[in-house]
């Protein structure tokens, strides 16, 4: 297969910024409503949807043959065309069913689909910008939610059709809802800590508490308490791994011992002034959200196995969902698949998710998973999946960026070393130079450099 052109790739880092930093609140103020139920049914999908399908379509005619190009992916990433499938599945079962969430699929399933097509074309090189860009932007988010926290002032609230929800005072930042921003916040701390290993560490020991208060004014209490949980996980994994490769910093030793009672006494401080209040009342009143994820399994109770199977009737869907009082909706996304989808559907949908994301992280480590694990837990406390969202293309973004593959890894710093010491037939035959040829086609042995990011070791 060609090389991804490099105007593929500017635009590809364009977009990035545009998918990790304009939320829906954002592209109402543009004219663009995008979180609303009226509108145009055009702007119910992500602008960076819209981006990634056109590359994928143009990258598909600029290899000369699209059925080629469609086998190479097919053999590159079988999973990640099968949920590009399922989600042009899941639009039709929504369509013959009057059902909602048609343009949802796309973005929730299809996006992150053709985002990981189009990234497995790009090397460590190629990545450096998006790699750049995903951390100013969550920077740039977390303190835009400190600013907004202190201020009483949201940016870019979240609104549905242009109305504000003023009881929820919690920040929304760049991400538009609270929650988003909790979970994403909370993924990419554990991706820090356990991966980014491209960062200074001086740099990362600043972002790191930096996001841990963005987590308390997001208010997401599960995000929470599953980054506390895993925080020491991560930290005795990095022990190990540091004594067993035999070099310890004695700096970085003394700077986190020292920093340790810092931490406590920074906790302190904002416990006593109330900083903590607003997501400690989260704790004791939630507003029915722990009572709905409770609720929501009597919701299937009066389905029979077949109705639960094929999809029950979605408008006594909606009269149970009313019954209950489940204003929040169903907070789980197998749950909501079942009563929408049907629970084959759902079944078919968590396999390829697995799927995908087994694909997605071969290669890259036991680094990945505590955030894996923060990933399971989140998108099953909420709706996540099972609505429109693009949490799934920001994450295929931080696994990619952050945890390099082993074997690529490798590779350039073998290539370093062999540029280092003067030598470049070394370099060409541990990079798999291909021979220059004018019968490149998507048919032909992908190079050494592809063969890494795809290998399952």
């Amino acid at each position: 297969m060609r090389p991804a052109p490099p105007a593929l790739k500017s635009a590809t880092a364009v977009a990035t910024i545009v998918l990790m930093a304009v939320s829906g609140g954002l592209l109402w103020d543009l004219g663009y409503n995008y979180d609303g139920l009226t509108g145009s049914p055009l702007t119910k999908i992500h602008p960076f949807t819209y981006f990634i399908f056109a590359a994928v379509g143009w990258r598909a005619v600029q290899s000369g043959n699209p059925l080629d190009y469609a086998e190479a992916a097919l053999r590159r990433r079988p999973a990640a065309v099968w949920l590009l499938a399922l989600s042009v599945l899941l639009v039709l079962q929504a369509v013959l069913r009057a059902g909602p969430g048609m343009a949802g699929f796309v973005d929730t399933f299809g996006g992150p689909a053709a985002f990981a097509l189009i990234l497995d074309e790009f090397d460590e090189t190629d990545l450096k910008p998006l790699r750049l860009g995903l951390h100013v932007v969550m920077t740039v988010n977390a303190l835009m939610g400190l600013f907004e926290f202190a201020t009483h002032h949201l940016i870019f609230p979240y609104r549905l059709d242009g109305a504000t929800f003023l009881e929820d005072t919690r920040s929304s930042a760049l991400q538009g809802h609270p929650l988003m921003n909790a979970a994403l916040t909370a993924i990419y701390v554990l991706s820090l800590m356990s991966g980014a290993k491209s960062l200074p560490a001086p740099l990362r020991a600043l972002l790191i508490p930096l996001q841990f208060a963005a987590l308390v004014v997001f208010g997401g209490r599960t995000a929470i308490v599953v980054s506390l949980a895993l925080t020491p996980f991560i930290a005795v994994y990095a022990l190990f791994a540091a004594m067993r490769r035999g070099r310890v910093s004695l700096i970085g030793a003394a700077a986190a011992m020292g920093a340790a009672p810092l931490v406590g006494l920074v906790v302190l401080v904002a416990l006593v002034a109330g900083l903590a209040d607003p997501l400690l009342m989260r704790f004791v009143d939630d507003s029915g959200s722990a009572e709905t994820r409770v609720i929501m399994f009597d919701m299937l109770r009066p389905f029979s196995l077949g109705q639960l199977i094929v999809g029950p009737d979605l408008a006594e869907v909606d009269n149970l969902r009313r019954h209950f009082g489940l204003k929040l909706g169903v907070e789980n996304p197998f749950v909501r698949m079942t009563l929408y989808q049907g629970g084959f559907l759902m079944a078919t949908v968590f396999a390829s998710l697995v799927w995908f994301f087994r694909e997605l992280l071969r290669g890259r480590g036991f680094r990945v998973l505590a955030p894996i694990a923060a990933v399971a837990v989140l998108l099953n406390s909420s709706e996540s999946v099972s609505v429109k969202t693009d949490i799934l293309d920001k994450l295929v973004l931080i696994f990619v960026c952050l945890f390099p593959h082993l074997r690529a890894a490798s590779l350039a710093r073998r290539a370093f070393r062999a540029s280092a010491g003067g030598s470049s037939a070394p370099l060409a035959r541990s990079l798999g130079r291909p021979r220059s040829g004018r019968g490149q086609g998507a048919q032909e042995r992908p190079t050494a450099a592809a063969h890494a990011r795809t290998s399952p070791t």
